[in-house]
């Protein structure tokens, strides 16, 4: 495996997304301590493959679906339950998108390998505003993300 790209849905940090829009992790900011199972001890933000993300906006433009490239925050918590909810909202000040879970520890792993790794996600819920789909909307009409990861793996 040379490219490893993950689907999944996020939730927005910031009001300029909607439901259902594809962002593209460039980089995952983490609360998640995997960073010292490299050898790491403090705070990174690991980055995706530039080429995978390149191919990923460009797909998107000949699907007629466009991605908003740009910062993620994974979390150990879902929505910060349970955690310091703080740093979402400096986060957020910061310009990341959205929150999710697994890119960072995806994108220390590829590193590591020396392989591409690239996450795309939807937008179905965003917690500042309430919006969210149900999980029938998630599991049928997120395909368009789906669509995009094809097309460049």
């Amino acid at each position: 495996v040379d490219n490893i790209i993950r689907i999944g849905s996020a939730g927005a940090m910031t009001d300029k997304l909607h439901l259902r829009d594809i962002v593209a992790g460039m980089s995952a900011y983490t609360n998640s301590n995997y960073g010292a199972s490299f050898g790491f001890n403090g705070h990174l933000a690991p980055c995706c493959s530039y080429e995978l993300l390149t191919k990923a906006v460009e797909a998107g433009k000949a699907l007629g679906q466009p991605i908003v490239p740009g910062p993620i925050f994974s979390s150990d918590c879902f929505y910060e339950q349970g955690c310091d909810k703080t740093s979402s909202s400096l986060l957020a000040k910061l310009g990341v998108l959205c929150v999710e879970m697994e890119a960072a520890a995806l994108y220390l792993n590829a590193a590591r390998l020396g392989k591409n790794a690239l996450t795309i996600c939807t937008i179905s819920d965003n917690p500042f505003t309430g919006e969210e789909l149900d999980a029938e909307a998630r599991q049928n009409t997120f395909t368009q993300m789906m669509e995009i990861a094809l097309e460049i793996s």
